[in-house]
């Protein structure tokens, strides 16, 4: 009687931890609501029905240059079938790629100089300064670049005084990379920052004690423990770059257009939105595909 009381005892107690379990975790829940709420209506008002609506009109046709509510595959055959949407899309993937590539391994040295040997003082400073070009319009940064980059700007005046003949720096795929790097330059680099602070300075002092030197620590200590801030900081400068117009209409010239550039000169030719959807559409799905593999990489736990 006894081992049934106590039996019947426990069964009661694990009931009625389960029921204040699941109270506790709907009060929770009411808690979490109220503050997840509002930036899930925001992406949903400014994100998905947008690029719902984008989805719908790709299938409508244009007559007699306005938009007329439609369900045709021709504006998808008619895309997918250019060679001029392939060489957009084969130039735009070349360029983010190397503006990615590049704005991270210019943005190492100075993300370790400014964790590893300035102060607490001048780190602040450092990280300011890294704010400040955001305060600045992007499009007056890529028109100052023009006065550096033009053929007779600042640049080849210095070089035609040394004596070297001026260099073709603007309207190619030269000036388009600078503009790309003056986009996501300061970014790459407070990411790699902030992923710098995070490693223990011990892992680094147990580094020198081994009489490891300066670049032995930074390839077999530092970079694997800011793997993940290395490719969370790549993957910004390929997603800016990526979908960024200003700097190869003013610092590419045009010549051989992106895929924002694309969208661009499909809207002015017969008002042909449908067929910009699908070069948005396309530009999309490339991002997110390239961000799931990557932040994939990022996390993956070492074996």
């Amino acid at each position: 009687m006894a081992a049934d009381s106590a039996r019947t005892d426990f069964i009661a107690a694990i009931g009625i931890h389960c029921a204040g379990a699941k109270i506790m975790t709907k009060q929770v829940n009411q808690r979490r609501w109220p503050l997840i709420g509002p930036p899930l209506l925001w992406q949903l008002a400014f994100f998905a029905l947008p690029l719902l609506f984008l989805v719908v009109i790709s299938f409508w046709s244009v007559q007699n240059f306005r938009l007329e509510p439609d369900f045709t595959f021709k504006n998808w055959v008619t895309m997918m079938t250019r060679d001029t949407f392939w060489s957009a899309y084969g130039y735009t993937w070349q360029l983010a790629l190397g503006a990615a590539f590049l704005a991270s391994l210019l943005a190492l040295p100075a993300a370790y100089s400014i964790t590893f040997h300035l102060s607490e003082r001048a780190r602040g400073i450092a990280v300011m300064l890294l704010v400040v070009p955001f305060f600045t319009s992007y499009i007056v940064r890529a028109y100052a670049w023009q006065v550096f980059l033009a053929d007779n700007g600042i640049i080849n005046a210095l070089l035609t005084q040394l004596g070297i003949e001026p260099l073709p720096l603007l309207n190619n795929s030269f000036g388009t990379l600078v503009g790309y790097l003056t986009l996501c330059m300061p970014l790459v680099v407070l990411i790699q920052v902030m992923g710098m602070s995070q490693i223990d300075r011990v892992l680094i002092e147990a580094a020198r004690n081994l009489r490891a030197g300066p670049w032995r620590t930074l390839f077999e200590v530092v970079i694997p423990a800011m793997k993940a801030s290395l490719v969370v900081a790549w993957l910004f400068a390929f997603i800016l770059s990526f979908g960024d117009f200003v700097s190869p209409t003013y610092l590419g010239g045009g010549g051989s257009p992106t895929l924002s550039n694309l969208i661009i000169d499909t809207t002015k030719s017969g008002q042909q939105w449908p067929r910009a959807a699908v070069v948005a559409i396309a530009m999309i799905v490339t991002l997110v595909a390239t961000s799931l593999l990557a932040v994939g990489y990022a996390y993956k736990e070492r074996k």
